[in-house]
């Protein structure tokens, strides 16, 4: 999660909401990635994505078996569902999002029954130290002038930070 940390950071200062992830094999750093949804102008280019994306690259296959996704953030609905279809086995989180997460918070899309397969899920963990990271952001971003149009397209974090 440490290392999700410093992917987070590395997307705030590119203007990008800070949330990192990593994928995990065996106890290998797999691949990585962090939000570029901002830098890029694509509404995909979530953390999650992009380290799952990396991740099925690197070990050839689609299926994500036997790895781990260690991400900042809860997951959205649009990653979560790419977490079931990449059969990924197990994912770790740090801050929970009230407003969008789709693996226990909102929704719980990880573990649908009618889903052909679950993703384990572990919340909470440095959940203290990605929410404060999320919540700067946000707070300068408020601090920003009403007319700065980058302020205005992003969403609530935990804690109704917005």
């Amino acid at each position: 999660m440490e290392r999700a940390l410093t992917l987070a950071r590395a997307a705030e200062a590119h203007g990008d909401v800070p949330v990192g992830a990593v994928v995990v094999r065996d106890g290998a750093v797999v691949a990585e990635g962090h939000n570029v949804r901002e830098r890029d102008q694509d509404p995909t280019g979530h953390a999650e994505l992009v380290a799952v994306r990396a991740a099925a690259h690197a070990l050839g296959s689609w299926r994500l078996d036997g790895c781990t996704l260690y991400v900042t953030l809860e997951p959205c609905t649009m990653c979560a569902g790419a977490l079931v279809l990449a059969r990924l086995p197990a994912l770790v989180y740090g801050a929970a999002d009230p407003k969008a997460g789709a693996t226990g918070s909102l929704y719980n899309l990880v573990q649908e029954p009618r889903l052909n397969h679950r993703v384990e899920v572990t919340g909470g963990i440095l959940a203290d130290e990605c929410g404060a990271v999320l919540q700067r952001f946000f707070r300068a971003r408020r601090l920003k002038s009403p007319g700065d149009p980058g302020a205005a397209t992003l969403r609530g974090v935990p804690g109704g930070v917005a």
